[in-house]
């Protein structure tokens, strides 16, 4: 605790310590009798004055808004005059011992300024009222229960003093009733407060020093003089106590919490009233009289118990209708599926967070999250979202507000502003290093993190993390990339080139153009790989290692893909036509991940080939090993097409994840040895570890493809040294640089030509 926390319990304990010495003193004064009843006087100036110095001390160090400063003012001159009033009736009882004073009148005056002084600062304590309909509807709830709650104190309280014969001065009933009101005022006021800088219960305190008087008259009345000694000593000191305790309530309170007015109060002050008029029946009355008392008073009971059950009907109501205007405003601003804030709360948090200060995004995307859906399904996909979810919740915390932003784009707001955006980007990543959902399935997702200092647009700012996340993809994805200046530049070429790939796709700028496959021993054409070339108007050719990512990421592979797919098919056919049904055995276009999963896919295949008239069994397709391993739908996809006599080939084998279980389950019918393990095949190098792995890898790709009863292709052939070293180790068919570059179909037609004279002559 500091010095200001522990400030405020010095005059609680002070003010315990004087009273609990008073009643000391009180006690022992009624068993040995302790010194003259002057004494009794004493506590009530000096627990005043303790008051006074509390108020005084929260005023000067504790932390109040302005209303709350200027209410505990008012305070501090309450027990100040509570003080003064009750130290001169101190003086009065020492100099009149042992006869028990009067209230003198300059001591009455200082003790009612004291009162009034409370009285005002209760009344300038805000309602938080903000229209006149209702500031009418609580001056008449109020009035009502002050009504009630004064008659019942006034019967019980305050018309005895006044009906004792003079036994009492006016000065000391005058200032009962006073504190009568300060009491009825406060709870009053209090019931009706919604919030604001004033504690709540430091009010409930302050109120309850009227009760205090009220208790006192009680005992006054009843005991008569002797009565005296005790409320001086005892009882009364216990008002300023409730000062004490109120200001040290206030010290480190915020103020009253928003909360709706206790409507019900008028209804227990109309119950309050019957009281006394229940009291004065024994009196001289007729029994009729009595009768219409009794009347009228279960008639306002009833009607008191009728309006509180409407009250709670109508709260009942009020809470439903809350509730349900909550409900609705959540689904207007959270996504449905997974809960999460949705893009409309998102730009408006962030929105409100640029204005204020620099601000920091997340855009997290599901890395190849389609094939989820193409292959097990819509609903394995919805719950792999929502363990996605549950991810971005976990993982950013108290950190920032985590949002689903449309299909599998997800985004998060850094909302604390010592969290850096790359330690959650790296928290969320390494979540998704392990099994998600239950379906237990891997997911990776590519980041871009963006930062925008206060006051910059917001789509500005959304999309830097725009691009971001397109730099993650492109870097591999599975990764986070933070923008930076100059970054937007390739991702504009990108979409720029998707948009030239459009207009090329219609143009018809795109050509295949076939590379031959041909028997090593004999150097005879048996087929043909077929590949797509870019014919730019101000380019020349461009090859596909240029625009077939940004085919994919648009989505125009599949459109692609089917034009190679007739062009190539309707040409096979042609040469076949032309040279006779022995010219060639296959022809190959390659087949990417975005046609497999094409629901057409099959379909297109059925549809050309019926088409063109070329056999299902000289169409084969050329698959990497990445495309067999994308589920069950691609397997499907590729059982159908084998039963129809389609034949498959591994593309590119053991660059990916080969294995003998992928061959046994992929109906493939070829198997194609990647380049790299065919350069530098020819070295003959002697305990040569890199020369000794290509050969070793080279004949176990053979080996296992004659096991299985499949055709071997060595791609990438660049001289006579290396097809001889692979007749060596077993294959007979290869395609490469050495044999032929890939050419258009005219060039090829000649080659087929050529061939069929040489074979002629």
């Amino acid at each position: 605790m500091t010095t200001q926390t522990r400030a405020p319990w010095r005059y609680v304990l002070v003010t315990g310590g004087i009273i609990a010495v008073s009643t000391i003193w009180y006690l022992l004064q009624v068993t040995v009798g302790a010194g003259p009843d002057a004494i009794a006087y004493v506590t009530m100036p000096v627990t005043a004055a303790v008051g006074a110095l509390a108020a005084l001390n929260l005023v000067r160090r504790g932390s109040l808004s302005r209303q709350a400063r200027r209410f505990w003012r008012f305070m501090i001159f309450a027990f100040g005059f509570l003080s003064a009033g009750y130290a001169l009736l101190t003086v009065a009882a020492f100099r009149e011992s042992p006869v028990l004073p009067s209230m003198p009148v300059p001591a009455a005056a200082l003790a009612g300024a004291g009162f009034l002084t409370a009285m005002w600062a209760m009344v300038r304590v805000p309602l938080g009222i903000t229209n006149s309909g209702e500031r009418w509807r609580q001056w008449l709830d109020r009035s009502i229960a002050f009504l009630g709650c004064g008659t019942v104190l006034f019967h019980f309280g305050l018309a005895p003093l006044m009906m004792s014969a003079g036994q009492w001065s006016v000065q000391a009933i005058t200032l009962i009733g006073m504190s009568f009101v300060l009491a009825i005022g406060a709870v009053t006021k209090v019931a009706y407060i919604r919030g604001g800088p004033i504690d709540r219960s430091a009010l409930r305190m302050i109120g309850g020093t009227g009760l205090v008087a009220a208790a006192t008259a009680v005992l006054m009345t009843t005991a008569g003089n002797p009565g005296t000694i005790p409320a001086q000593a005892v009882l009364m000191p216990l008002a300023p106590a409730l000062g004490v305790l109120a200001a040290r309530r206030q010290w480190n309170s915020t103020g009253a919490r928003p909360r709706r007015a206790n409507t019900w109060l008028p209804y227990l002050a109309v119950a309050a009233v019957d009281v006394p008029l229940v009291a004065v029946i024994p009196g001289s009355l007729t029994w009729t009289d009595r009768l219409v008392i009794v009347a009228s008073v279960i008639v306002t009971g009833l009607v008191t118990v009728r309006q509180f059950v409407a009250f709670r009907e109508n709260a009942r109501l009020l809470r439903e209708k809350r509730a349900s205007e909550e409900r609705l405003q959540h689904e207007v601003s959270h996504d449905g599926l997974t809960g999460l804030a949705n893009r409309a709360l998102y730009r408006e948090r962030l929105a409100v967070q640029l204005a204020t200060g620099d601000t920091t995004v997340l855009l997290v995307d599901l890395d190849d999250f389609k094939t989820v859906n193409d292959s097990l399904g819509h609903d394995v996909g919805d719950r792999l979202l929502i363990a996605v979810a549950e991810v971005l919740r976990a993982e950013t915390g108290a950190d920032g507000l985590p949002v689903r932003l449309g299909g599998d784009e997800f985004a998060v707001l850094v909302t604390e502003p010592t969290a850096l955006g790359e330690t959650i980007a790296q928290r969320i990543l390494d979540a998704f290093g392990g099994p998600v959902s239950e379906h237990q399935l891997l997911v990776h997702a590519s980041i871009g993190i963006a930062t925008g200092a206060a006051g910059s647009p917001l789509d500005r700012l959304l999309r830097d993390a725009d691009v971001a996340m397109y730099s993650a993809k492109q870097r591999g994805k599975a990764n986070w990339v933070r923008y930076h200046e100059g970054m937007e530049q390739p991702v504009s070429t990108h979409a720029q080139l998707g948009g030239e790939l459009r207009r090329a796709l219609d143009g018809g700028e795109f050509a295949v153009f076939y590379q031959p496959i041909v028997a090593l021993a004999t150097g005879r054409i048996v087929g043909v790989e077929a590949l797509v070339r870019w014919l730019h108007p101000a380019r020349g050719v461009v090859g596909p290692a240029e625009f077939i990512p940004a085919a994919e990421g648009t989505g125009l592979i599949v459109p692609l893909g089917r034009y190679v797919l007739r062009e190539t098919c309707r040409q096979a056919a042609t040469w076949l036509a032309e040279f006779g049904p022995d010219t060639l055995q296959k022809v190959g276009p390659n087949v990417s991940v975005r046609q497999l999963h094409d629901p057409d896919f099959v379909r297109d295949v059925r549809e050309v080939l019926a088409e063109t008239g070329l056999p299902a069994d000289r169409l084969v397709l050329e698959l990497t090993e990445s495309a067999v391993l994308r589920g069950p739908q691609v397997s499907r996809t590729l059982h159908e097409l084998h039963d129809f006599g389609v034949r498959m080939a591994l593309d590119d084998f053991g660059t990916g994840e080969s294995s003998l279980s992928l061959l046994r389950s992929f109906p493939a019918s070829i198997v194609k040895l990647d380049k790299s393990f065919v350069d530098g095949i020819e070295l003959d190098e002697p305990g040569s570890a890199a020369a000794d792995a290509r050969q070793a890898v080279a004949r176990a790709v053979q080996q296992l493809a004659g096991a299985l009863g499949l055709d071997t292709v060595a791609e990438g052939i660049e001289n006579q040294e290396q097809a001889d070293r692979l007749m060596l180790l077993g294959y007979t068919l290869g395609q490469g640089y050495h044999m032929a570059r890939p050419m258009p179909a005219a060039d090829m037609t000649r080659l087929l030509a050529s061939q069929r004279d040489h074979a002629a002559a």
